[in-house]
C-alpha cells in the first residue's frame, strides 16, 4: 500500500489546497509578475480564507489583466466599475482600489530598484529563511522582517500590506520555508531554495 503523504494541516481542506501546497507554497519567486499576483491575492484575502481566494484565482487573473502591473495601474472608472460588479472576485471597493493603486506603487519600486523582486527580497537578506516548525501553532502570524516590509511598503503608499499580510506573502513566495518539519514538502522546498540560490549566484 502506498504511504500517504504528510502535509501541513492547513493544506488538507480540499484538492485545490493540496495542489497549491504541493506545487507552489514556499517555492522561491523572483519574477515580478507572480510577485504582483501574490501582492493582489494576499491583499484580497484580508478577513477571508485562503481557500476562498484560491477558488477565485483564475477569475482574478482574468479581471486583473493577467496580473500585468502596467495594465492594472492604468485602470480607470470603467474598469473599477466592472470589477465591483464581477462576481468572480471579492467585490470590496477598498480592496479593488488598493490593488489598482498598489500597481502604480509597484511600478515605482521597479523603477527605483530595477525589479520588485530585488526590493522585496532584501527583507530576508536575499536568501530564504529556513524555519523548522514542528506544529502549526508554532508558526507566527508575523515576524520582524514582515513588519519591516509592511512599514516600508506603507511608507511608499501601498495599502492592504499589514505585517500579517506581508508574512503570508513571504510564505507564499518562498522568502521563508514554513512547511512543518513533518511535511513532505519541507525538505523539497529547502532544496529548491538552495538550488535557486546557487543558480542565481552562477548568473551574477
Amino acid at each position: 500500500m502506498k504511504r500517504a503523504r504528510t502535509r501541513c494541516p492547513w493544506a488538507e481542506m480540499n484538492a485545490l489546497q493540496r495542489a497549491y501546497h504541493d506545487r507552489e507554497w514556499g517555492v522561491p519567486v523572483h519574477d515580478d509578475r507572480p510577485l504582483f499576483e501574490f501582492l493582489i491575492l494576499e491583499g484580497a484575502q484580508a478577513g477571508l480564507s485562503w481557500d476562498t481566494i484560491l477558488k477565485k484565482r483564475e477569475n482574478y487573473r482574468r479581471a486583473f489583466a493577467g496580473f500585468d502591473a502596467r495594465r492594472v495601474a492604468r485602470f480607470g472608472r470603467r474598469e473599477r466599475t466592472a470589477l465591483l460588479t464581477d462576481e468572480g472576485i471579492v467585490r470590496n471597493r477598498l480592496k479593488i482600489d488598493a490593488a489598482i493603486s498598489n500597481a502604480a506603487r509597484f511600478l515605482e519600486v521597479q523603477r527605483e530598484f530595477g525589479s520588485f523582486a530585488r526590493y522585496v527580497w532584501q527583507f530576508v537578506g536575499g536568501r530564504p529563511k529556513q524555519n523548522r516548525w514542528t506544529r502549526a501553532s508554532d508558526v507566527p502570524a508575523a515576524t520582524p522582517e514582515a513588519s519591516a516590509m509592511s512599514r516600508d511598503l506603507r511608507r511608499r503608499g501601498f495599502r492592504f500590506v499589514g505585517p500579517t499580510i506581508c508574512y503570508a506573502f513571504m510564505q507564499a513566495t518562498g522568502m521563508v520555508n514554513d512547511h512543518l518539519t513533518g511535511c513532505f514538502r519541507h525538505d523539497q522546498v529547502r532544496r529548491a531554495q538552495r538550488d535557486m540560490r546557487t543558480m542565481r549566484r552562477g548568473k551574477a
